[in-house]
């Protein structure tokens, strides 16, 4: 299963208070752990929201919000998408990461295509393996 990690925004990160020296090299060795053991697939940390937009949808009418967003509790400052056998493992790698301090991270399973069931058709199935397929070799 796929489980996206959520690694909540605080008071700094919104701040655009950037990581220590010893964070970024402790974070770099777990980050190779994860790779080393097929876990992770993707991770990327996040730009305060003062740096990010919204746009709200309501029938035909968009609405571009700036940044930045109220309720830090809420925000995401970073996030990693891991291949794991279930949340459990997931749970159990993510007591490894070297974070401190009341930092939050937040683990949710990533849908598949059998989660979907009947209203996946083969054709809307087979669209979203084209569009896999395509986004993968762009990302090279």
């Amino acid at each position: 299963m796929r489980a996206m990690v959520i690694v909540k925004a605080d008071k700094n990160s919104e701040a655009g208070v950037m990581p220590t020296q010893q964070l970024l090299a402790d974070m770099g060795k777990f980050n190779e752990e994860l790779v080393k053991a097929g876990v992770m697939l993707a991770g990327d940390g996040l730009h305060p929201t003062s740096k990010g937009k919204r746009v709200r949808f309501s029938g035909q009418q968009r609405t571009v919000i700036d940044g930045p967003f109220a309720e830090t509790k809420e925000l995401i400052a970073g996030y990693w998408l891991w291949q794991v056998k279930s949340i459990e493992e997931a749970v159990e790698w993510l007591k490894r990461a070297p974070f401190d301090g009341g930092t939050e991270v937040e683990i949710r399973p990533v849908f598949e295509a059998a989660d979907f069931g009947a209203e996946l058709t083969p054709e809307l199935k087979a669209q979203e393996e084209r569009v896999r397929a395509q986004a993968a070799k762009n990302q090279k």
